[in-house]
């Protein structure tokens, strides 16, 4: 990881999925418990939304900075919080051992979000669920020929992140069954930031 990716990134990301995004966080996190293992921590802005059901809290975060963003959050939470690695496409996590993953937005910047959603899914206690947000293509064909468009340049500015990945397919390819997604334009506009949110679980 380079020093933009390493550095700067996680700071843009900290302001911009900031306190706008707090109401979709809560959202999101609402139904965690137990253990909890959560791809793209980030600088740790999920925290204060987890309920006081999750027990302990898997942290797979690349970027350094996130992580020191992270420490006053981590300071205020009751349960301990684990980081175990930096790469979402291997878990270092035995199989059937967590109760829940929970991704925001952090699929569109894994280099093999395929690989990352099978890893997710060999993870996962049988009945145990994905909780996302995301963002990905957009359902306009113009709009989506756009971010095909865009993409190149827009991942190199924003480490590594895809505007054009269907998000709610590529989760139901890796095997977990989808029982709740909802599907917006994020900031009014769907090229940037089509969302995806909801909940996907694994057969029991």
């Amino acid at each position: 990881m380079g020093f933009y990716d390493d550095q700067v990134v996680p700071r843009l990301t900290d302001v911009a999925l900031g306190r706008p995004m707090e109401e979709i966080r809560a959202r999101v996190t609402a139904g965690l418990a137990g253990e909890v293992l959560e791809i793209g921590f980030g600088s740790g802005r999920n925290l204060p939304h987890l309920p006081a059901a999750v027990t302990r809290l898997l942290v797979v975060e690349p970027a350094a900075v996130g992580r020191a963003l992270a420490a006053p959050r981590i300071a205020a939470v009751s349960f301990p919080v684990e980081f175990i690695g930096d790469d979402g496409q291997a878990l270092p996590v035995a199989d059937a051992s967590v109760d829940h993953v929970l991704s925001t937005w952090t699929l569109c910047t894994i280099p093999d979000a395929e690989q990352a959603l099978r890893e997710i899914y060999r993870v996962l206690r049988p009945g145990g669920t994905m909780h996302f947000t995301e963002h990905g293509r957009s359902p306009s064909p113009r709009a989506a020929r756009w971010q095909n468009r865009l993409n190149p340049a827009w991942g190199r500015f924003a480490g590594g992140c895809h505007l054009n990945r269907q998000i709610d397919e590529l989760v139901e390819q890796s095997g977990l069954t989808l029982k709740s997604v909802q599907t917006y334009p994020m900031g009014g506009t769907a090229l940037l930031g089509f969302a995806y949110e909801g909940i996907a679980s694994k057969p029991g």
